[in-house]
């Protein structure tokens, strides 16, 4: 393996521990208090030089089970994102220093990844309201919705916190930045969910059938379309229209899509690109035109005018 495929790998390994570690809702050390004759759960952190205690809940050996396991996990995974480290030092990588304004970006971005993930689930058809979707973010559980929507949730926010990683958002949009995410929001869903779909699918909704994707074609494509002489937001939309259209994956291609076009705004400091949940019929019907090569050029302008965030 070439030095480069190499980096890219410790990056891309890098950013999903730390996505996963951002996904611990109770990180720290577990700790009960007594008080009355009752007993409490905290979490314990120093930040900086002092130590701080959050409460969690009253005592439960179900709880401090789960506390001690998100304390586990966490340690494994400073431990691994540590090792990246070392690695990628040892290739000589440096953190490259990134722009005020996509600096800006990624505050925007973490700002809304809220109500990001909420319009992406709408857009997939998750039965959830945005206290709810708040609530699996905040906590990773939630009561009324089933475990695959949760699931589907979970995911979106694990996608969004790899591409927010400075050292992601650093690295080119490409074919490879596009599979990780397409394998994280297909987690527990595919065993390998970043893998070139390899069967036929059909779309609900329209007579359109994607041809099988070849994997140098698609490369090809995204390429292609990546170098254009067009501004970037054509060029994000472009590359989220393609993807969907394509459907280069067994499932979650709409999710990868918005997310991988984002990749490219924010690394461009352009801002976002989010189907807003009250224009997601409109966007479908869009889309069906575009997939049966219907469309006029209506799905860009709408994405612009309606999906496209600025700040």
């Amino acid at each position: 393996m070439s030095t480069y495929a190499e980096i890219q790998e410790l990056l891309h390994q890098k950013a999903d521990f730390q996505a996963r570690l951002n996904l611990i809702p109770y990180d720290g050390t577990p700790e009960i208090k007594e008080r009355d004759g009752k007993k409490y759960l905290y979490i314990r952190n120093r930040v900086g030089s002092r130590q701080t205690s959050t409460y969690v809940g009253i005592y439960s050996e179900e709880l401090h089970q789960l506390l001690l396991r998100n304390a586990k996990e966490a340690r494994e995974l400073r431990k691994q994102i540590r090792k990246a480290e070392k690695a990628l030092a040892d290739f000589g990588f440096a953190e490259a220093a990134l722009s005020p304004r996509i600096m800006q970006n990624l505050d925007f971005a973490r700002a809304n990844m809220k109500a990001n993930i909420y319009d992406q689930a709408v857009l997939e058809g998750v039965a959830t309201t945005f206290p709810q979707t708040q609530d699996i973010i905040d906590n990773g559980i939630v009561s009324g919705m089933t475990a695959t929507d949760v699931q589907k949730i979970l995911n979106l926010k694990h996608a969004w916190e790899f591409i927010l990683d400075k050292d992601v958002i650093s690295y080119g949009t490409d074919y490879h930045i596009l599979c990780h995410i397409a394998k994280l929001v297909n987690e527990g869903f595919y065993s390998d969910g970043g893998r070139i779909r390899g069967v036929p699918v059909t779309i609900g909704g329209t007579s359109y059938i994607p041809p099988l994707p070849i994997e140098t074609i698609v490369r090809e494509h995204i390429e292609a379309i990546l170098h254009q002489e067009k501004d970037d937001v054509s060029i994000a939309i472009e590359l989220c229209l393609y993807c969907m259209k394509t459907q280069i994956f067994n499932d979650g291609n709409k999710r990868a899509s918005v997310i991988f076009a984002n990749h490219y705004m924010i690394s461009k400091g352009q801002g976002l690109i989010v189907i807003p949940e009250n224009h997601v019929p409109e966007f479908k019907k869009l889309l069906v035109a575009y997939y049966e090569d219907r469309d006029q050029g209506e799905t860009m302008n709408f994405m612009r005018e309606k999906c496209w965030k600025s700040f």
